[in-house]
């Protein structure tokens, strides 16, 4: 594959995952604006003013979605999805561990290993959709101290 195709595919997979991470957290975060009851079970007991920690979730998701689809935005809006999935953990393994009944429905272990495993990969998925990070695809250009040229690489 030539240069200009890879980075021409590249650019469309990577306008994808931002598109479609942001559309997942601009849905989930409406849901979280118009039923913050149902999030409350999950809530560990530490959390002060859990109903309206929900709403502020919400309002974060669909602010962080909107963000990491204006480009002078995006950074910031990777970095702050990032913290923002791994800070919501705790309520995602009491979820898990206490078996807390969600809508009248008890999710299984099919549910909750997976969710709990994939929880990293939204980190980097946000990380990655807001041009933080490329890896493991390749090195971000502007964060790779400039290498001599040798004669080989002329």
């Amino acid at each position: 594959m030539s240069t200009a195709a890879r980075r021409a595919t590249e650019h469309w997979a990577s306008r994808a995952s931002r598109i479609g991470l942001a559309m997942a957290y601009a849905v989930v975060g409406v849901i979280h604006l118009r039923s913050p009851d149902a999030f409350l079970p999950i809530m560990p007991g530490w959390v002060p003013f859990p109903h309206e920690v929900v709403l502020g979730t919400g309002v974060c998701e669909i602010a962080g979605a909107t963000a990491l689809l204006t480009h002078r935005l995006r950074y910031a809006a990777g970095v702050m999805l990032a913290l923002y999935a791994l800070c919501v953990y705790p309520a995602n393994i009491k979820h898990a561990v206490e078996g807390v009944t969600l809508g009248g429905t008890k999710l299984g272990l099919w549910y909750h290993v997976p969710r709990l495993a994939l929880q990293p990969v939204f980190i980097w998925w946000a990380l990655h959709a807001g041009r933080v990070i490329d890896w493991p695809f390749r090195a971000r250009p502007d964060l790779r101290p400039e290498m001599p040229r040798t004669e080989v690489d002329q």
